[in-house]
């Protein structure tokens, strides 16, 4: 019976290829279904003759191929097999099926034989009612003296292949089923087999959501992109006025420079005329020879009456270096610019 047990459970750790226990590392498929790493890669190798082998230095473009329990298209990325994720669960579970099949059987047996409360009895019948193992002598003196008990071999055979009481056993208790849950091997295994196709949900559940964060991530670092990109559209309207309007007042100021400065030579021109003006005035006027002195006289007054009536006066008008009027005021620009915010609904 218990190698039936063990068999049932064996059948449901079958590789769909190679028809063998599933070897480490087990993958998981979009469609729940299981497979050897290694038979699922030589599926996806078979079905992807072009696609490079792991290690090599070219990128992989992914591929794809057919679950071999269900026919649903597998996808797989630029990883291929190695980018499923393991089932660890089933790891686990064959782990635990491979400790129990080497386990001798008299092992298994000696487990508590002993009671309890009276150590030098033997554990021999099981109470119905407490559903649990004891001794004789707790039903005869103990505990489950008042108790509906029968023997452990035949509670144990009940629970492990499901069949009747046996011959000369106590009779079958009149309670309802759900009173005694005394539970066969083959609900054990299908206990299991539920717990496990439970699993494979879940993980299908958490592969799901890992491929939602995925999604998020991807969406989020696209979004970012989009808003630095308007905002770098702003930055360059920016810089392109800010240009314009500097190239506005390096211009008027350019002009106004020019023109000052012309004055300034057409001043410093007449300066330096009238400066030598005046030492040929002095010379003149310490020439001691009558004669020569009588014969400049008369050209020196010319120049100077000439010299005194020239116009000097263009001048830059009053507040002609003020610069304020290329003031500009971007507060409600500012302001404006503090109120951008997320389209909803777009």
């Amino acid at each position: 019976a218990e190698a039936r047990s063990m068999e049932s459970l064996e059948k449901q750790l079958i590789c769909p290829i190679c028809l063998e226990m599933f070897s480490k590392p087990v993958v998981i498929l979009p469609c729940q279904h299981n497979l050897c790493r290694k038979c699922a890669n030589d599926v996806f190798q078979a079905s992807n003759p072009l696609w490079q082998s792991r290690g090599s230095s070219a990128v992989p473009s992914g591929g794809r191929f057919r679950c071999p329990s269900c026919r649903h298209e597998v996808v797989l990325d630029r990883h291929g097999v190695y980018g499923l994720q393991r089932n660890l669960l089933v790891e686990n579970i064959i782990d635990i099926y491979k400790q129990e099949s080497a386990r001798p059987l008299h092992a298994k047996a000696e487990q508590h034989l002993m009671c309890e409360e009276h150590e030098d009895e033997r554990i021999n019948i099981y109470c119905l009612r407490c559903e649990a193992p004891t001794c004789s002598l707790c039903k005869v003196f103990g505990a489950h003296k008042d108790c509906e008990v029968a023997p452990l071999p035949a509670v144990y055979q009940r629970q492990k292949v499901g069949g009747p009481w046996g011959l000369g056993g106590p009779r079958v208790p009149t309670e309802p089923r759900s009173c005694h849950p005394l539970y066969s091997q083959s609900e054990l295994s299908d206990g299991i087999a539920m717990l496990v196709a439970g699993n494979d949900r879940i993980q299908a559940i958490i592969t799901q959501m890992e491929e939602i964060c995925h999604t998020i991530e991807e969406n989020g670092r696209r979004q970012k992109q989009h808003v630095g990109l308007r905002f770098d559209a702003l930055y360059g309207i920016l810089e392109e006025r800010k240009k314009e309007l500097l190239q506005s007042i390096a211009a008027e100021q350019e002009a106004k420079l020019q023109r000052v400065r012309g004055l300034i030579r057409q001043y410093g021109d007449h300066l330096e005329a009238s400066s030598k003006l005046v030492e040929s005035a002095i010379q003149a006027m310490e020439e001691p020879q009558m004669a020569l002195y009588l014969q400049h006289s008369k050209e020196l007054l010319k120049k100077i009456t000439d010299m005194s009536k020239a116009s000097m006066s263009s001048r830059p008008e009053p507040g002609y270096e003020n610069m304020d009027h290329f003031s500009i005021n971007v507060d409600y620009v500012a302001e404006m610019l503090r109120t951008i915010e997320f389209q909803t609904g777009a």
